[in-house]
Order: structure tokens, then C-alpha cells, then sequence
């Protein structure tokens, strides 16, 4: 399936046990055409055409002028958006607990799913690089139950906003950090809403939610769900910090050690999003 001179992404439980470690997992995340997927080219495609076509100059510029350490952080950040669309994906899909949601509870997830597809597709046509991670592991009961998916899904949007307020700090154009706060402060958005519906959460599942644990691995009173007063950088200073938290979800061996479960790997399932809002949208790199 894949080309002979791919490095081996996702290593299944029947490969050989020595797998990848997190040096190699940083190094193969900074490769260029880790995965060369059909489907998500067309999608680029597309999203390029409708997107963004009034904005072609901006796009070359950030395309034709991209450096190495720019490049770098958006792979990692088009890994942390797969992470997401499959994460939101799952819960919509097969959480027990969705169904039983307030139609505004899952109106954000829904949208939230179709705004990190829509991140994922940006920043693919700037790099002409697909996600060189395509499934993902989480930990048990993550679908499951409801206190387990909050938690980690309120993880992993701590790790995306520290994510790209890295970028805010280290991009070297002014375009591409406007870019990286825009998208961060999406991110910031999906972890307050995640917090907001944790009461909602029915009995039959679990709840009412009242506390969620995030990356920082303190519970937190969900009463105010917008409890951070300035975003928390998690104190990363470079994109390595944010692929190392990542690992896990990415990496069998690494999944297995942290004591995810491994029996199944989730795929990344590209699709064309439709933003809730037009005024909402993509306009420029520039922000104008």
C-alpha cells in the first residue's frame, strides 16, 4: 500500500516489537511526504479552489517563502488537527453518551469537527505535505465513557493551544503567527465548550460531569467552564515538547507503554467542511 521508501507510520500489534522510539517518532513527524493519500489530495484540492481563491498571492508567498522550523511546526500541528478530526469524529460516531445531548452540546462538536478539518486543510496547502500520521490510539474506555473522553478530549485541546501559541512565539513571519493565534484561539474555544457540556452529560452516562482533568493532570471544577484568566503555554518553548505529549496517540509502542489501548487504531478520515458561519471563514494569512 505504501511506497517502499515510506517510513512506517503506525506499526500494528503484529510488527515487530522494538517499533519506533520517540527520537525516531520526532524525526519521522519532520519528514517530508510521510503518506501520499489520494483522498486527501483531492481534498486540498478542493479546499484550495473554494476556500481560498481569492487569496492565491498571499498562499504562494507563505508557500514559495516557507522555512524549515515553519515547516516543521505545521506538520505537527497538521498531526494535532488529524488528532482532533478523529477524536470529534468518534464521539459524534459512537460515544454512547452523544445522542443523549442537548442539540446545542452537539451542534459544537459538530462544528468543532468541521473547524479542525478545516485548520488541517490550511495547513496542508501551505506545506504540499499530507499528515505523516494517519491512525491514532487512545486510552481505554475512551469512547465509552464520558468522564474519559472529556478528559482526554480537554487534553488534547490544552496540548493544541500550547501547540500553536509555539508557533505564536517561534513562526517567522508575521503572517504565519496572525495564523497560528487565529487557530489557537479556536482551540480555546473547543476546550471551553468541552467543559460547558460536562454537566449536561445524562445520568444514564455518568453524569453530571462537575470536574475535568486536562494535560496538567489536576481536576477542575467545571463551574465557570472559561476558567483561565491568559491560555496556558504549558510552558513550551519548541514544536518537539508538543509531538513528545502527541506520542502516545500516534505510536503503538509508546500507546502501549502509557497504557492506551491498543487492540484498535482509529483512521484519520478526511472529508470538505462547511464552516457553521460564513463571516467565520478563512479570509487571508494577513487576517484582512
Amino acid at each position: 500500500m505504501n511506497p517502499p521508501n515510506e517510513i512506517e507510520v503506525i506499526p500494528s500489534p503484529e510488527d515487530s516489537q522494538s517499533g519506533s522510539s520517540r527520537r525516531s517518532f520526532l524525526k519521522g513527524a519532520a519528514l517530508t511526504g510521510a503518506t501520499t493519500l489520494a483522498a486527501l489530495s483531492g481534498l486540498a484540492t478542493a479546499a484550495s479552489a473554494q476556500q481560498h481563491e481569492e487569496d492565491n498571492d498571499s498562499m504562494k508567498s507563505e508557500h514559495d517563502h516557507l522555512k524549515k522550523g515553519d515547516r516543521d511546526i505545521l506538520i505537527a500541528a497538521e498531526i494535532a488537527e488529524a488528532l482532533a478530526v478523529t477524536t470529534y469524529s468518534n464521539i459524534i460516531d459512537i460515544a454512547p453518551f452523544f445522542k443523549a445531548l442537548a442539540s446545542d452540546d452537539q451542534g459544537y462538536l459538530i462544528a468543532a469537527r468541521k473547524e479542525e478539518m478545516s485548520h488541517y486543510l490550511l495547513e496542508q496547502s501551505v506545506t504540499d505535505q499530507f499528515t505523516p500520521f494517519t491512525q491514532f490510539f487512545y486510552p481505554k474506555k475512551m469512547f465509552t465513557d464520558a468522564q474519559t473522553t472529556l478528559n482526554v478530549l480537554i487534553t488534547l485541546e490544552d496540548a493544541f493551544i500550547a501547540a500553536y501559541l509555539v508557533g505564536v512565539r517561534n513562526f517567522s513571519t508575521r503572517n504565519l503567527r496572525v495564523t497560528a493565534a487565529r487557530i489557537m484561539g479556536i482551540e480555546s474555544d473547543h476546550r471551553t465548550l468541552a467543559r460547558v457540556l460536562a454537566p449536561n452529560v445524562t445520568a444514564p452516562f455518568g453524569g453530571p460531569i462537575e470536574t475535568t482533568t486536562g494535560i496538567q493532570g489536576v481536576a477542575e471544577s467545571v463551574d465557570p467552564p472559561n476558567n483561565n484568566g491568559y491560555e496556558r503555554t504549558l510552558c513550551w518553548t519548541s514544536i518537539d515538547q508538543a509531538l513528545a505529549a502527541l506520542t502516545p496517540f500516534v505510536d503503538f509502542n509508546a500507546a502501549k507503554a502509557a497504557g492506551f489501548d491498543t487492540s484498535q487504531a482509529f483512521p484519520f478520515q478526511p472529508f470538505n467542511p462547511t464552516l457553521p458561519n460564513p463571516l467565520g471563514d478563512f479570509i487571508s494569512f494577513s487576517g484582512c
